[in-house]
């Protein structure tokens, strides 16, 4: 709907500066040629309006896109950043609630075989 109301605005504007062209030659006056070089002008005039908004537009896009990719590359530096503060920090050393372990007592020697009775030797 929005597209039939600028195409009807556009022939609106084409056709007033068309009759606005004729009316300064005067409508007894008027020729065929006349009437070709109002339209034309008025056409190449809609076509030059239509050109800056399509160049408008289509800055507009490249520059939304180039604040993105920027904003992107700031929150992804500022990332790294913070990362790297975090990575240069010294070590943090934390006493321990726990009391020194002891150390284990010795284990008892193993039994000599020539001590047991029972032991059969070969």
């Amino acid at each position: 709907m929005r597209v039939s109301f600028v195409v009807y605005g556009v022939l609106y504007v084409v056709l007033e500066m068309v009759g606005y062209q004729l009316e300064l030659i005067g409508w007894p006056q008027i020729t065929a040629l006349d009437v070709a070089s109002a339209l034309t002008n008025a056409l190449l005039w809609v076509a030059l309006v239509a050109a800056v908004v399509v160049a408008l537009d289509v800055a507009g896009a490249r520059w939304r896109r180039h604040l993105r990719e920027q904003q992107r590359e700031l929150a992804w530096t500022s990332a790294w950043r913070r990362r790297q503060d975090w990575v240069d920090e010294d070590t943090i050393t934390v006493a321990s609630w726990r009391t020194p372990l002891l150390a284990l007592p010795a284990a008892a020697a193993p039994p000599d075989p020539d001590d047991v009775p029972h032991v059969r030797r070969l």
